[in-house]
């Protein structure tokens, strides 16, 4: 088990909870959910609880997530989307925090699992059809028929951009539940090569440099992949709130 590369994902149960024949058990998942809350609330907190002239790192490091997904959300979604900012904002720390704590050894990678990663994107599109509705009524539906589309292609142009958007839920989830999946499964084989090929003697170990080189490698590569994933999934948020906000296109 130890060199087995799928053994990292498997939900075990911390306290049993049993509701009605529903299972609520408090899980190694449930509990990395937490830490990744508690970590980022306590990093802008003290980040931010001695604000000064001169920024310290730490406040420097803050203000710059805060600028990078206003600018984010401006640039998308234009200055009617900032009222949005709080809840596009958590999103990108909340999914930063879970990649990132998923490095460390014997942690729990919580957006390796597309229940979780689909359960946000599932959040994102209920904000964006919520307020869609609300803000526009019927006039929303405008998102499904392009302007100046021919009439003869309206049907087929509607039923496209029907698929589409039920789609976006699916490929926002799966985008970073692979990724994450895959990095940590790669990581776990060539750290495995490096187990294995160093328990065969000094041959054994002169082999197993390539594979460190590629863990050390992948494992740069792969906090990389945390952040841009985080990225990805907060530019797409906030490409899908400017279809509430202007379903028209306008």
């Amino acid at each position: 088990m130890a060199n087995d590369p799928i053994s990292q994902f498997q939900i075990q149960r911390w306290v049993p909870i049993e509701i009605g024949g529903l299972d609520f058990s408090f899980t190694n998942s449930s509990a990395f959910m937490v830490v990744s809350v508690v970590s980022a609330s306590a990093f802008l907190f003290l980040s931010t609880a001695n604000r000064g002239l001169v920024p310290s790192r730490m406040q420097s490091l803050a203000e710059m997530s805060y600028e990078f997904v206003a600018n984010m959300l401006r640039d998308a979604a234009g200055s009617h989307g900032m009222k949005f900012f709080p809840f596009v904002f958590s999103l990108f720390m909340f999914v930063l925090f879970a990649n990132l704590l998923g490095m460390f050894p014997y942690f729990f990678t919580v957006t390796s699992h597309i229940i979780v990663t689909f359960a946000l994107a599932l959040l994102v599109i209920g904000t964006v059809l919520v307020y869609g509705f609300m803000k526009h009524g019927m006039g929303f539906l405008k998102l499904f028929v392009p302007s100046g589309v021919p009439g003869l292609l309206v049907p087929l142009i509607v039923a496209i951009e029907i698929v589409s958007f039920l789609s976006r839920p699916i490929s926002l989830s799966v985008r970073l539940f692979a990724n994450m999946l895959a990095g940590h499964i790669t990581l776990k084989v060539f750290a495995g090569f490096i187990a294995s090929m160093g328990s065969m003697g000094a041959l054994g170990i002169a082999g197993a440099v390539l594979p460190l080189f590629m863990t050390v490698a992948l494992t740069g590569l792969e906090f990389l992949v945390a952040f841009l994933q985080a990225y990805v999934f907060a530019v797409l948020t906030c490409m899908y709130l400017n279809d509430a906000l202007h379903p028209d296109g306008h």
